[in-house]
């Protein structure tokens, strides 16, 4: 019994740490690798940036990695999975190359700029079977995670009404983020698809019923969306369960502070909210309402930057494949599209 125990666990003993290719290492990127490296379950194997400077900082994190020019090089080193943090045109057809060469992927989000790309994408993890992870961070907040737990407990009686905003004072730096073929979509792709998604994750990804919502570009009412891109937004989507979610989202709002994001939860017995503080971008607090009290859930300090990355290698390591948790990522996408109109 005791050598037929012993056969049993030889084999996992000896599976190898899971390799590792980033793609794109810029301050996001490095900023996941970090996260990642700190989880000690894998190794980088391969990184490729076009620049040089970006992939030899990202060197000194992993120097035993090989610095290589492409996505193809990457996968040519027999890599495991593959981090992928360039602009948003490219991370559908990547992350499918990566998939069909049986490796896993995390992605920078969006995963696709339309539900269509997205569709594809996690149709591809589920055929090669193996883990997909997009990088919506917000979900790894400890607020939310405690917001979500008291959803789920049932205590707040039925959510009939969600408040979503994420107002960011900054607009991004990149000229592609303003051309719609290759961002897909202006704030409400780069801000709203975390207000989206946070929704749906929260509430157990409920069907659909409507969706309507405005946008606009300077001040103005959006009119082309082939050359332009919307910096202000407001939607709401109707759920089946009847609940009403309310989102706005925005670059460059003139709010007297650096950022305004929240999430709100209104139940028949109480809510639950999350907000940032003093205008910061990563500073939360969690709170619990009943009636005119309320009660902390959570408060900063919280490093929650990197978890989604940290958590998808660590399920890596632990052998994990296809989630079929992935196809919310299509759910979100699709209210996404029927924001833009499409």
């Amino acid at each position: 019994m005791m050598q037929q125990a012993l056969l049993k666990t030889k084999p996992e003993a000896s599976l190898a740490r899971p390799r590792l290719g980033f793609l794109g290492v810029g301050w996001i990127g490095r900023h996941r690798m970090q996260a990642i490296l700190g989880t000690g379950a894998v190794d980088v194997a391969a990184i490729a940036d076009p620049s040089a400077e970006m992939a030899a900082e990202a060197g000194k994190l992993a120097p035993d990695a090989r610095l290589v020019s492409t996505l193809d090089e990457i996968l040519d080193t027999g890599v495991d999975g593959v981090v992928i943090a360039t602009p948003s045109a490219m991370h559908a057809e990547q992350s499918i190359r990566a998939l069909e060469r049986g490796v896993a992927v995390f992605c920078q989000k969006p995963l696709g700029r339309t539900e269509a790309e997205v569709r594809a994408v996690v149709d591809a993890a589920h055929k090669a079977d193996r883990l997909l992870g997009v990088d919506l961070s917000y979900r790894f907040t400890e607020g939310m995670r405690r917001i979500r737990e008291v959803v789920a407990s049932g205590e707040l009686g039925q959510i009939y009404a969600v408040d979503l905003v994420f107002h960011n004072a900054y607009g991004p730096d990149k000229p592609w983020f303003y051309d719609p073929a290759l961002s897909g979509g202006g704030c409400v792709m780069d801000l709203g698809v975390h207000l989206v998604d946070l929704a749906l994750w929260t509430l157990n990804n409920p069907g659909i019923a409507g969706v309507s919502s405005k946008l606009f570009a300077g001040g103005a009412p959006l009119k082309n969306h082939a050359s332009q891109v919307e910096d202000y937004a407001v939607a709401t989507v109707e759920l089946d369960t009847g609940a009403a979610v309310q989102l706005a989202c925005s670059w460059r709002l003139q709010a007297g502070c650096d950022a305004m994001i929240s999430a709100t939860f209104y139940g028949t017995q109480g809510g639950v909210s999350l907000r940032n503080v003093n205008g910061s971008f990563y500073d939360f607090t969690a709170e619990r309402y009943r009636g005119t009290a309320r009660e902390t859930l959570a408060m900063p300090p919280d490093e929650w930057g990197g978890r989604a990355a940290a958590d998808w290698a660590s399920r890596l390591a632990a052998g994990a494949r296809f989630d079929p948790a992935s196809e919310q990522l299509v759910d979100v996408a699709r209210v996404l599209d029927r924001i833009y109109g499409r």
